[in-house]
């Protein structure tokens, strides 16, 4: 397979500085006191199991019981403020259709100065325009990130010898091009709405444009593992895609969920209720709802899994921090590419339900953005998201139900 240059968003860390977006760059001085940047693989298509110890292994195994516990901050960050110590925030804005990629499905709608698929137009509410395609997109970021906390691919107990893969919500297809090359024995299909993905890929990785949340054309028990991650904001009827997916994996297959809840906590209580990051994300919720989509289904999954029929639920929750606030170089790290990602996402997350969800101006969501952007700086705000891993079963012959916690 011929590898594209630089189409991981791991390879971002490997820079002193890279421009991100036209406002704003991801550079060494956001990372404090970072000794050196993370060892990247020079193949972007590495298997991610590579992308390990860039802070030596201490600091990961320490990183992996933090993020799972509480996080320690860095002495002294909670008295640095890129506010310039400013407190106190107010706000005055209260049947299925399987096309290849042909050029009919590349016809986009336009709104808000952002682009849209028009391929079961209005499904989803975020843009997918060439600024989140580039390789340093909050998409591929967004598995820059989850490689480094997580140090794996996967956490569904699938062997070897594992032969068809889905990758519901496949994006840039980062995750499936990189399951390819680690199980080259098996064929991963990777399936989104749009067709950003791209065309030089492993010969076992191929990609289809096509709404999950239609009947699916694959055979019953036809897959061995079913992936998909970061796609809470855009399933509609969740138990319908459970049911969906425990009809076509194989009796003993797994189904495996890795969602963030897009909601700030803190466990020091630093962040105030009125930070406008908080409000940011309540507003942000609010207008999904208006629009049909549950914007905390994240935290209803496990319990939808096993409600499907799933069997050997399990959930592990990794908490992601929002900046460079941890004392963990790994976290630290981890930190500033999810505040970087969350930074990007600001406005392509808002524009879309805010205009459409609760009716407010374009002019008046790039002026709120602004002190949110700002307020993400805040270096004496501890916060952090939740992660949740969730794995199920599909229950069969000599599959046994060893927990379901």
């Amino acid at each position: 397979m011929t590898s594209l240059p630089n189409d991981s968003a791991v390879s971002i860390a490997a820079t002193t500085s890279q421009t991100l977006h036209p406002h704003m760059s991801i550079t060494l001085n956001d990372i404090d006191d970072i000794s050196q940047t993370p060892s990247i693989p020079p193949s972007s298509h590495a298997p991610s199991s590579a992308i390990v110890g860039f802070a030596g292994e201490s600091a990961d195994a320490d990183a992996a019981l933090q993020a799972e516990g509480e996080i320690e901050a860095e002495p002294g960050s909670d008295t640095q403020s890129y506010s310039d110590g400013e407190s106190g925030y107010g706000s005055d804005f209260g049947g299925t259709s399987s096309i290849s990629l042909s050029s009919s499905v590349r016809d986009f709608a336009f709104e808000n100065g952002r682009r849209y698929h028009r391929f079961r137009e209005g499904s989803y509410n975020f843009p997918n325009d060439d600024s989140e395609q580039e390789y340093v997109s909050r998409e591929d970021m967004k598995h820059a990130m989850m490689v480094n906390l997580c140090q794996r691919l996967h956490f569904a107990p699938i062997d070897t010898g594992v032969q068809n893969i889905l990758d519901i919500g496949t994006g840039t297809g980062i995750w499936a091009i990189e399951m390819g090359d680690l199980y080259p024995g098996s064929t991963i299909l990777g399936v989104d709405l749009s067709p950003i993905q791209p065309e030089w890929v492993p010969p076992n990785v191929r990609f289809m444009v096509d709404d999950v949340e239609s009947p699916w054309l694959r055979p019953l028990d036809h897959f061995d593992y079913i992936h998909a991650r970061h796609t809470v904001m855009a399933i509609r009827d969740w138990p319908k895609l459970m049911g969906r997916a425990l009809e076509h994996l194989k009796p003993g297959g797994w189904f495996e969920l890795q969602e963030i809840h897009h909601y700030p906590y803190c466990h020091d209580g630093s962040m105030p209720e009125n930070h406008p990051v908080t409000e940011y994300w309540s507003l942000v919720i609010q207008a999904l709802a208006v629009l049909g989509v549950d914007f905390n289904a994240t935290l209803l999954l496990a319990g939808m899994m096993r409600d499907a029929g799933f069997v050997n639920v399990t959930t592990r929750i990794f908490h992601v921090p929002i900046g460079t606030w941890p004392k963990n170089k790994v976290l630290k790290m981890v930190g500033l590419y999810w505040r970087t990602i969350l930074e990007i996402g600001l406005q392509p997350i808002a524009i879309g339900p805010l205009t459409r969800g609760l009716g407010w101006s374009r002019e008046q969501v790039e002026v709120w953005l602004m002190e949110v952007r700002k307020a993400y700086k805040d270096k004496w705000v501890h916060s952090h998201m939740p992660l949740h891993i969730i794995c199920g079963q599909k229950p069969g012959p000599g599959v046994i139900e060893r927990y379901n916690s």
